[in-house]
């Protein structure tokens, strides 16, 4: 399969739920009504229980204590419930078919890792949470997409990245003539994310020499520091390379760092669990 039909496939995906998409866009206005946004969460069984999951896992230290999803909205916020929203679905839309090489619960505390680490440095750089912490989380979406939809294409890709000892976005262009960051950005086109989502998804391993620092920055760094940290917990977890003038521009000091790496190795397991379950 070439890479023009690989994104054409990913593009034929089902869409994201009805209330799902209306709720984000809810989410989106200054305006939005707490009551207003209860009553449409509560019309997806699966979203409100979500909700009710995630408001009450000790992440957010009133574990078992919320019972509506009004008050689970208040506990969460509104740009963390629009985030974590945003990946029960899209864990929702990828099947856990057998691929080779690939581990669904390694992928998903890596993005759930990232997504924290992402957070972390957006917090530090007075820049959108939110918006960091749902880049970060989707970044390697189409290796998700690959591993549920294209197995034995997929690894393929893995067994040439073991082989020839390369990067997992070096071995899949030279299998499938394309890599997960296209299909990713493409997957989230399809989905509608935002301008900035999209942009850091495509580019969290080639983040631009020159520039202020931005979206596509803060994944990049966050999605380093998650495979320095381990946080997969692979064998095989390999650091890609890391971009100096990106590095220089985001200006993390030592003490900063400890403190992002402190934060997301204490909440990592609590919110892989409310994400999960």
């Amino acid at each position: 399969m070439n890479a023009e039909a690989l994104i054409g496939r990913v593009r034929d995906l089902p869409p994201l739920p009805r209330v799902l998409t209306e709720v984000l866009l809810a989410l989106q206005r200054d305006d939005v009504a707490v009551d207003q946004l209860s009553l449409k969460i509560s019309q997806d069984e699966a979203l409100a229980a979500k909700t009710l999951r995630l408001a009450n896992c000790s992440f957010y230290g009133v574990a078992g204590r919320v019972g509506s999803i009004r008050d689970g909205i208040n506990v969460l916020g509104l740009r963390t419930l629009s985030a974590a929203l945003a990946a029960a679905a899209v864990a929702g839309r990828f099947p856990r078919v057998h691929c080779e090489g690939f581990d669904f619960d390694a992928h998903w505390r890596h993005s759930i890792g990232s997504a924290l680490c992402a957070q972390a440095i957006a917090r530090v750089l007075q820049m959108d949470e939110s918006t960091a912490f749902t880049a970060a989380l989707l970044h390697d979406i189409g290796r998700l997409a690959l591993a549920s939809h294209f197995p034995a294409e997929f690894a393929q890709t893995l067994r040439y990245q073991a082989e020839h000892d390369c990067l997992t976005h070096e071995a899949e262009h030279a299998v499938l003539g394309t890599d997960h960051c296209e299909l990713g950005a493409a997957i989230a086109e399809h989905w509608c994310f935002a301008a900035p989502v999209i942009q850091a998804i495509r580019q969290h391993h080639a983040p631009q020499a020159q520039g202020a620092a931005n979206l596509v920055d803060v994944v990049h760094v966050a999605d380093n520091i998650a495979h320095g940290l381990d946080l997969s917990g692979l064998p095989s977890e390999a650091v890609p390379p890391l971009s100096v003038p990106t590095w220089m521009r985001l200006g993390l000091t030592a003490e900063q760092c400890r403190e992002i790496f402190e934060r997301v190795e204490m909440e990592l397991d609590g919110l892989c669990d409310a994400l999960n379950s």
